[in-house]
């Protein structure tokens, strides 16, 4: 629902344009999508009331999963065969769908269709692309839904599997599996839904990652009906909300890194308070301003959530105890007992079970919130691509609101109803202390081993190499001609077998 551009507010403390973030604009309506069921279902409305284009780029895509599995297969369809259906009826409207080449390797979606195609793809209007236009070890890890540049979600979540979850984070939720009827772990996620000229922004930036991997030009669309989810109630209203990237250097262009900058400017900024959902925190950065707060007489309350249990033998060496070393340095700055770092466990079969926290969410005192792709780790300063939006509350409303999102968020973790946090937090005027008093039910949060603070504080040997922040110099323009040639044979070889166009240039993408 575009508007006439509103006059921002000139007395931020934290938001920076062309510093720490790409651009401010206005949003009618803004709302916070906790946790993978009521996003999914919000953007399945969504897309139901598209008319001209459908817009995704994405870390991983999975067409076979369904949005909405509490629902019958009639209501909720697969999703690529819910998009097929969509273009079959509406003649104007378009799906681009971008997703990062290597998830067909990494990701856990199924890699055949995104190789080869499957039947809900077979429609002139319907555009699936592997981006390999990115650096060696790089990601490209935005994850953005617009539609009719009208509506844009962007967040942590992917259009993938192992996404869906509610936010009871069942042990035996029957619904929680992958389309195979595999189960998988409770996962805890944020998104942010934007209208207005901030969706119309973000639709420009999944616009130009199209072109830069494709070498097509998309033309900006206007649908002719609002595709705000029905229903659905905006968490802020009139808000200006800033747009952060961070992109590697590559070729000719210069590196972009204003999301880490934004979250180094917000955090050095909080007064009394800091609630983090990260699913890493390792950067050495982040614990540089972090141990300047908690040193200082005055500064704010610290509270981390995080996963526990990381996946595979690289990420546990890098990210699980990189994560464990810097919770000791932050310990051990701890000196007037404000720092908390905890992982949210659930009720199991068997005991507790670790739920998955795969948001990343920065809300500071009661002014600033950060919603968007970008970890706390070194590869999301310079390597891999993200995108994060925030809002910065200049109003008492909106500083409330900010306030009850982060009440909402523990109360979930604590099994606790809002209020009682919201009341409890206002009278002990600390977060800490109302965590301490409600963190006693079978859903809670446990404080990780390290907050003891004995063991290594310095980052693991081999971080630079594991973790960058940056391309490897000598290595930048060698990824794009391995990339190139890497598409090339593939291309030749499935000519040679009779199977292209599977892989053809225009699934692969080009450079202009």
């Amino acid at each position: 629902m575009p508007g006439r551009r509103a006059a921002l507010p000139r007395s931020w403390r934290i938001l920076k344009p062309a510093r720490n973030c790409w651009r401010v604009a206005q949003a009618q309506r803004v709302a916070v999508l906790i946790d993978g069921g009521p996003y999914f279902a919000r953007l399945e409305a969504a897309l139901r009331l598209a008319t001209r284009e459908i817009l995704i780029v994405g870390w991983d895509f999975d067409g076979a999963v369904r949005l909405r599995p509490d629902a019958s297969p009639e209501d909720s369809k697969p999703l690529g065969e819910l998009l097929h259906e969509l273009v079959e009826s509406r003649p104007d409207l378009e799906v681009h769908i971008l997703v990062w080449s290597v998830a067909v390797a990494h990701a856990p979606s199924n890699p055949m269709p995104l190789l080869f195609g499957a039947n809900w793809q077979k429609h002139p209007r319907i555009h699936v692309k592997l981006d390999t236009m990115h650096p060696i070890y790089a990601a490209h890890h935005q994850k953005i839904v617009c539609i009719d540049d009208a509506i844009a979600f962007v967040g942590g979540m992917d259009l993938t599997v192992d996404r869906w979850d509610t936010n009871r984070h069942l042990a035996d939720d029957p619904l929680r599996v992958s389309p195979t009827g595999v189960p998988y772990r409770q996962v805890h996620d944020i998104q942010m839904l934007v209208d207005g000229e901030a969706a119309s922004a973000l639709a420009t930036l999944a616009r130009e990652r199209w072109e830069n991997a494709t070498g097509e030009t998309l033309v900006e669309t206007r649908g002719d009906q609002d595709p705000w989810p029905l229903g659905l109630q905006p968490h802020f209203v009139q808000t200006p909300v800033a747009i952060a990237r961070t992109a590697p250097g590559r070729r000719m262009r210069e590196a972009i890194r204003e999301s880490a900058m934004l979250t180094a400017d917000a955090l050095a900024a909080a007064r009394e308070r800091i609630y983090i959902e990260a699913q890493y925190m390792t950067a050495t950065g982040i614990g540089d301003v972090l141990v300047q707060k908690l040193t200082s007489e005055n500064g704010p309350e610290v509270i981390v959530l995080m996963t526990h249990s990381s996946e595979g033998l690289l990420e546990r060496v890098v990210m699980g105890k990189n994560r464990d070393r810097l919770i000791r340095r932050l310990k051990h700055a701890d000196w007037f007992d404000r720092l908390r770092v905890f992982y949210p466990v659930v009720p199991g079969r068997k005991g507790e079970e670790k739920l998955l926290v795969h948001s990343k969410l920065i809300i500071v005192d009661d002014v600033f919130i950060k919603v968007g792709s970008s970890n706390l780790n070194n590869r999301s300063i310079g390597l891999d691509t993200e995108c994060d939006v925030a809002i910065e509350g200049t109003d008492r409303d909106t500083r409330g609101r900010i306030a009850g999102i982060r009440d909402q968020l523990l109360a979930e973790f604590l099994d606790e109803p809002p209020e009682v946090v919201r009341e409890l937090a206002a009278r002990e005027g600390s977060i800490v202390r109302t965590i301490e008093a409600l963190n006693q039910n079978p859903r809670r949060l446990r404080a990780f081993e390290a907050m003891n603070g004995a063991g290594p504080r310095t980052p693991v040997f081999g971080t630079a190499l594991l973790d960058p922040k940056q391309p490897f110099a000598p290595l930048r323009n060698l990824g794009a001609t391995i990339a190139d040639a890497t598409r090339s044979l593939l291309q030749g070889l499935f000519r040679e077998r009779g199977i292209a166009p599977a892989l053809s240039k225009e699934k692969l993408g080009c450079e202009k």
